[in-house]
């Protein structure tokens, strides 16, 4: 940082995040913002993704599924030709999430001609700790999803879509650029007057990664690449990376973007009221917990009678508990769970641990918040079948509620926010971290070796190319929490007309997408996959091995796999339920 840098712009380093933006430091009034804008476009034109429309310089037509990357290390070039570099620049942008604005506040005031960032943290960064970063930091795991967990380090940039080479079959590519041998350097000329605020919007054309200046061939090269030290994709694809971005346009007197307000004032605090000491692994990313609704002691204890109490269905038949039972990591071992007129529905129950690090709720994701998600089922018809008018009425009518709802509101009134609210507390206590899993990563215990093998398959792509032929669960499961909490179509044959994600976002590229459950404490939690398909873990695993069914909505990380799918042997396969089964607390 320069001297001049220092007196004229004292600032607060900090690390902020918004849905659609990335806010890299927080500086005083009178210091200038430059707003970078990231237009992902394909040959020039807005990119579309989940479209099999894009050729690259082989002839192969493909799609882009996902585009998330790393952005760090900004620095901008005066016009003595200095470096003026940025501190703790880093932002995390994705074009499915829509996330393409990086916010750069607190720049000495002055007139630029250059601005170069990376792709990818540098090298302290990527060791760093990723449990250490605030829930909407950049580098945050559970927010970006774009860190190897165990193995170490981030992925800078992950690229995964589906491709097709002449008549052949649909199949799948994930290219994943990491190392930091692969940090690429960005350098754009850019006429920049920051003595107000400006906004500079550059064009991302990730097709360019294909072509030029070293093409690559889905087919001929490989459809799958995790950077791997010699890999000869990985490096092409970090050569090609310099030519994607340009700039587009320099806005002059640009509005600085302003991080949208979140709500934060508690909601109805009792005058008395017992902090609740959330608790979990030291290896967990810290989790977005809401914060107008702290953890409060009483009204955990009341979210706890509400999910145990049959009272909140209609006829007194069955509680939250029925269908989410204890003993089963709070899912049900049948297959469907019945209603209240013993009527079933499609879908079986999820488990109910560790939700405090997912933002969005059922098999289909259409809760955004828990206290939404656990209003839901008490009004619905096949479920508890009771409105919440009625719910209040009958609450409002036992005067244990009247205690429980003092103890835990103020006012005290019992109505539906407030229920929601309480058994949203209830929910986000449900924690699972102390398996023999995670005993053995403290030293505490010891795992087998059929075990250990089990967690190496766990860990390892399948890449033949270069000689790996893993199970490659990681990358719907990887990390401490054991999944990814996004949506995929994991290859299961259609049954019957459950169309999934997309029944929620009327999008065909959901098309039979589900949410990715954790994996721990899933030998409790039988049967398996959204419609509780399978009974067993040995008929899980087997799916994936040899029963995929392709679709053009099949994840790229499946598809990328031989027809039918892993075809792996049945050691192999025993080694895997050998190590899910560790899983369990």
């Amino acid at each position: 940082m320069s001297p001049s840098l220092t007196a004229r712009c004292p600032r607060h380093l900090m690390a902020l995040l918004s849905a659609g933006a990335a806010i890299l430091t927080a500086a005083t009034s009178w210091c200038a913002s430059l707003t970078l804008e990231v237009s992902h476009t394909m040959n020039g034109e807005p990119l579309i993704l989940d479209s099999l429309r894009y050729k690259n310089a082989a002839g192969e037509t493909f799609s882009v599924t996902r585009l998330s990357y790393l952005l760090s290390g900004v620095a901008l070039q005066q016009e003595n030709g200095a470096w003026m570099e940025l501190p703790n620049a880093v932002a995390w942008l994705d074009a499915g999430k829509r996330r393409t604005l990086v916010e750069l506040p607190g720049i000495t005031p002055g007139k630029y001609r250059a601005i170069k960032f990376h792709i990818g943290p540098d090298v302290a960064a990527n060791a760093a700790d990723p449990a250490t970063f605030s829930p909407d930091h950049p580098l945050n795991a559970n927010l970006n999803g774009l860190h190897w967990s165990w193995q170490g380090g981030y992925i800078f940039m992950a690229m995964e879509g589906l491709y097709r080479a002449g008549a052949s079959d649909l199949e799948g590519y994930a290219y994943h650029i990491a190392r930091n041998p692969n940090r690429v350097a960005i350098n754009l000329t850019a006429a920049l007057d920051l003595s107000h605020d400006s906004r500079a919007v550059l064009g991302f054309d990730p097709g360019t990664l294909f072509n030029a200046p070293r093409p690559v061939s889905f087919q001929k090269d490989g459809a799958s690449t995790h950077s791997r030290e010699g890999d000869p994709i990985a490096a092409a694809l970090a050569a090609n990376l310099p030519g994607a971005f340009r700039v587009i346009q320099i806005i002059s007197d640009a509005p600085a973007f302003k991080t949208p307000a979140r709500p934060a004032p508690p909601l109805y605090l009792p005058e008395k009221f017992t902090p609740y000491s959330f608790t979990m692994s030291r290896s967990f990313p810290i989790p977005d917990l809401p914060r107008d609704n702290p953890l409060i002691e009483e009204r955990i204890a009341l979210g706890k009678t509400l999910f145990n109490d049959p009272a909140l269905s209609v006829d007194g038949s069955i509680s939250c508990a029925s269908c989410h039972q204890s003993n089963t990591a709070f899912t049900d071992a049948r297959k469907f769970s019945p209603g209240v007129r013993g009527q079933h529905g499609t879908r079986n129950s999820m488990p109910l641990i560790n939700l405090a690090w997912k933002t969005s709720f059922f098999w289909d994701g259409r809760a955004s918040t828990l206290r939404a998600q656990a209003l839901m089922p008490i009004q619905d018809h096949t479920e508890m079948d009771q409105s919440l008018g009625s719910l209040t009425k009958k609450l409002a009518a036992q005067p244990a509620y009247a205690k429980l709802f003092t103890a835990a509101f103020s006012p005290a009134e019992i109505t539906p926010e407030k229920i929601g609210l309480a058994l949203e507390q209830f929910l986000l206590t449900l924690t699972s971290f102390n398996s023999r899993f995670d005993q053995a990563l403290r030293g505490q215990a010891t795992l087998t070796e059929l075990e250990k093998r089990g967690f190496e398959l766990f860990m390892t792509e399948y890449e033949p190319r270069t000689g790996q032929k893993g199970a490659d669960c990681f990358h719907c499961h990887g990390g401490p929490l054991f999944s990814d909490h996004q949506f995929h179509n994991n290859g299961l044959e259609p049954n019957g007309d459950d169309q999934g994600r997309s029944k929620i976002t009327g999008q065909a590229s959901d098309q039979s997408k589900f949410a990715t459950p954790t994996l721990r404490n899933i030998a409790r939690t039988a049967p398996y996959m959204h419609d509780g398909r399978f009974a067993t873990l040995e008929a899980a695993i087997q799916h994936y091995s040899q029963g995929i069914h392709r679709s053009p909505t099949l994840d790229p990380n499946l598809a990328k796999h031989p027809q039918g799918g892993l075809l792996l042997s049945d050691e192999d396969q025993r080694a895997l339920v050998v190590f899910l089964k560790s899983l369990s607390d």
